[in-house]
């Protein structure tokens, strides 16, 4: 039971939504003939260790801050549930901000050899990044409870994630690839936002004010159909600009599960959100996989 209650706690159906950013960095880079495997690898195991960190203080944080309580609607975590102790959660967060340094320090070793200043930047930026995975909901003032998570998330899953491993296979970046790199984050907010809206009810009573609180459930679901014709545009207005031919439209064929995911969310009652959260996630995989298919046939 222990070993089911710490893998649960990990959350592995977020982890295909961690590697999505991963993914359009690495296919930008492949269709410029600059991917390999180890820089892949590298790059694939630090975000899967971030976003790990991420989830095990989120379920330590709801937790200790009340957010996670038995009128939530969504899975139950392993701390609220007694699955898992809060000191035997906290020694878990310690191990797992070691192995992100560890596998982010071997990546910037492989990735940029001798170039301090590079490596200085990258380093403060995966330091960032393990503060922002924590932050989210540990401490006093959690940015998750005031409403930040959806810029963090667009900042992470977007900007850093996509722009941060195009460099590391490149060592260039051009002003274009920011537009993928949006479309990863909006698809990643909307996540989130079905998240928040889920949760609207539970997080009231607990004080903490996600942008669907905020906002209220109308007007989160007209964000969260912003966010799907964002993440959309972002991508054709990059294809428009870079256009050779037919191939780098395959990305299309996901629009149609975005609008299901739309609708959806904005039909159903909270309490049957959930699936479409993980709905959410895999179709932006699919669209990761199939714009960069895309980017390497053209």
């Amino acid at each position: 039971m222990h070993a089911k209650a710490w893998i649960a706690a990990f959350r592995p159906r977020t982890l295909p939504l961690a590697l999505s950013c991963i993914g359009m960095g690495t296919f930008l880079a492949a269709s410029v003939g600059a991917f390999q495997w180890d820089i892949f690898l590298l790059c694939a195991s630090t975000t899967v260790l971030l976003q790990i960190l991420s989830n095990l203080a989120n379920d330590y944080g709801d937790t200790v801050n009340g957010a996670d309580h038995e009128g939530r609607v969504g899975p139950v975590r392993a701390v609220q549930s007694g699955d898992i102790t809060k000191e035997s959660m906290k020694k878990a967060l310690i191990v797992f901000v070691v192995l992100c340094l560890i596998s982010g320090v071997w990546l910037l070793k492989v990735s940029l050899g001798g170039n301090l200043e590079a490596i200085l930047f990258f380093f403060g930026l995966g330091i960032l990044s393990i503060l922002a995975a924590i932050a989210y909901t540990v401490g006093r003032k959690p940015y998750g409870y005031v409403g930040m998570g959806d810029f963090s998330v667009l900042v992470f899953f977007g900007i850093v994630g996509v722009l941060g491993s195009l460099y590391l296979f490149t060592k260039s970046i051009s002003w274009d690839h920011l537009l993928p790199a949006m479309s990863c984050g909006f698809f990643s907010m909307g996540v989130l936002n079905i998240n928040n809206i889920r949760d609207i009810e539970s997080d009231k009573k607990a004080g903490k004010f996600s942008l669907p609180v905020r906002i209220g459930r109308d007007n989160a679901i007209t964000y969260h159909w912003l966010l799907i014709i964002g993440g959309l545009t972002c991508a054709i207005v990059f294809t428009v600009i870079n256009y050779t031919n037919l191939s780098q439209l395959l990305f299309l064929i996901t629009i149609p599960f975005f609008i299901i995911n739309g609708i959806s969310v904005a039909k159903k009652p909270s309490k049957e959100l959930d699936p479409y959260l993980k709905q959410m996630a895999l179709s932006t995989l699919l669209f990761v996989i199939l714009f960069g298919v895309g980017a390497l046939l053209s």
